[in-house]
């Protein structure tokens, strides 16, 4: 399948990931592992939170993203959302500490692996590296290596964030997400709906199928996709499995 981000921008059917939301890792293992159809069938497009420079391009272009600073109490709550939610699918998850991250230079970097027909395999390694290795993905040499493993010119991709055409191009897939009302990630657009959060991701499969959406979708999601009696118990709450972490 060939990748989609160098198409020209539609309004067919696409998600937002974020290479550093571990909500969009989890969206992205599940959209590929479990329903690959729908994977190549929409149009992938980078969201990430901007430097300064893509920041004031941003401004100039009157478009501000609904990013805020996240409270202590909604950091704690993730983490454990998380742990939960990846122990619940037998995966093995690392949180990495972020000091004073860029994240242009994985997400521009993407760009530059897209161009190549590298783009999926790129976003492979990337989450591999941020949330099973507890790599920093927003060191040059770390996104330059894995360019490399793809063939790809390494020095190219570690510093795409350098580039003005790609980093105009960063600002376009930004400006998209603001026009489709992005507030989080993963979000899904089909047509007039969207869908946010990872919980959300068999109702999108089901619209993109022309399937009848899941009855009671929260509950079906849980039961469909693994057995959770240590995080589920009758008449408690799950939470909101979400995003935009």
């Amino acid at each position: 399948m060939a990748d989609k981000a160098t198409a020209k921008p539609g309004k067919g059917p696409r998600w937002y990931f974020s290479l550093r939301s571990p909500y969009s890792w989890m969206a992205y293992r599940d959209l590929t592992e479990r329903y690959p159809d729908v994977a190549d069938a929409i149009e992938w497009i980078p969201f990430w939170e901007p430097d300064e420079q893509t920041a004031k391009l941003l401004a100039e272009a009157q478009v501000e993203l609904p990013i805020v600073p996240m409270s202590r109490a909604k950091n704690f709550y993730i983490l454990q959302d998380t742990a939960r939610l990846s122990k619940a699918r037998g995966w093995t998850m690392s949180w990495p500490i972020d000091r004073d991250p860029n994240w242009e230079v994985s997400h521009l970097g993407y760009l530059v692996a897209a161009d190549a027909g590298q783009g999926r395999a790129f976003i492979d390694r990337v989450y591999k590296a941020r949330w099973e290795q507890n790599r920093d993905i927003c060191d040059r040499e770390v996104i330059g290596d894995i360019g490399a493993e793809l063939g790809l010119d390494a020095e190219r991709v570690a510093n795409a964030s350098d580039d003005a055409e790609l980093r105009r191009r960063g600002v376009a897939a930004l400006t998209r997400s603001y026009k489709d009302g992005l507030f989080g990630v993963p979000f899904f657009v089909h047509r007039r709906d969207k869908y946010f959060g990872v919980d959300r991701l068999r109702a999108y499969v089901a619209s993109m199928r022309g399937e009848e959406a899941p009855a009671g979708d929260r509950q079906s999601w849980l039961d469909d996709l693994i057995e959770l009696p240590e995080l589920v118990t009758p008449g408690g709450d799950a939470g909101h499995a979400g995003g935009c972490g």
